[in-house]
């Protein structure tokens, strides 16, 4: 376990590397882990992130920040944060967590990566930790949508729905695919009165969700924007079985056109 790659990664290298080996050191390895450390990370973490946005995001009311921050520091987030800094390498886990897979829980490389925030502080103090912290995260506010102040996919479907006054949707597990320590859990998501039907894969079920949500969302989105085109499909369906070849943009364009074809439509279906 080469500590100096992980120190590279996240640009800041340890005075006491002993403090990094018990951020990364989960309960079930020794009597010396991570969780008080992780403790402090995470209210260190949450003050960085209300300072980022608070001086990013000038319009943006008390609520708002507040709900930003919270889908920035809940455990996806941190899971996929970890993930890109290949945190599961580093993991000292003990032996039932190496053989269950918990290298690969959200819930624990979470917690390890907010360790690590924790250890930084108490190695150089606040300022490094925030540095580290700002690196991390000014990519990920870069790419925030501020229409949706950073809501996830379910909660911007479940919104969507309810704006128009459709039922909320349903999801299920449709398979699991892997070994028990590195599942991949495949999703449907269901909108019955929109006809939508979609599947999302991911390493938890919520990420399975949440990757279903989001094409169920854009399918939405989608259908919501074309009921003409679903009214102007029968009269397309009658023209061709009348073996006229005219396209219903044509006719569209020509009114006059299009009562003749439509007329010739009435004499065809007579004979």
């Amino acid at each position: 376990m080469d500590l100096m790659l992980l120190q590279n990664r996240i640009g800041y290298t340890f005075k006491d590397v002993a403090l990094l080996e018990q951020a990364l050191t989960h309960r079930s390895h020794s009597s010396l882990h991570n969780e008080r450390i992780e403790f402090l990370g995470d209210s260190i973490l949450n003050c960085v992130v209300a300072s980022l946005l608070y001086k990013r995001y000038i319009d943006i009311d008390e609520g708002d920040l507040s709900r930003v921050r919270a889908n920035l520091v809940k455990q996806q987030a941190l899971f996929e944060i970890a993930q890109s800094l290949g945190l599961p390498h580093f993991l000292r886990l003990g032996e039932g967590e190496l053989k269950s897979g918990g290298f690969r829980r959200p819930s624990i490389l979470a917690d390890t990566l907010e360790a690590l925030f924790g250890a930084i502080y108490l190695d150089t103090g606040f300022d490094a930790a925030s540095d580290v912290i700002c690196a991390l995260y000014n990519p990920i506010l870069d790419t925030v949508d501020l229409a949706t102040l950073g809501k996830d996919a379910k909660t911007l479907l479940q919104e969507f729905l309810q704006g128009k006054k459709i039922a909320l949707p349903q999801y299920n597990v449709v398979a699991t695919h892997g070994a028990a320590h590195n599942q991949e859990f495949e999703i449907e998501c269901l909108v019955p009165k929109l006809e939508i039907q979609v599947f999302g894969t991911g390493g938890s079920r919520r990420a399975g969700e949440q990757a279903a949500a989001k094409l169920a969302l854009e399918a939405a989105k989608a259908a919501a924007l074309k009921p003409s085109a679903r009214k102007s499909k029968p009269r397309t369906s009658q023209l061709k079985l009348a073996g006229i070849a005219t396209l219903q943009s044509d006719a569209s364009a020509n009114p006059t056109a299009e009562h003749e074809v439509q007329g010739g439509t009435d004499s065809a279906a007579q004979e």
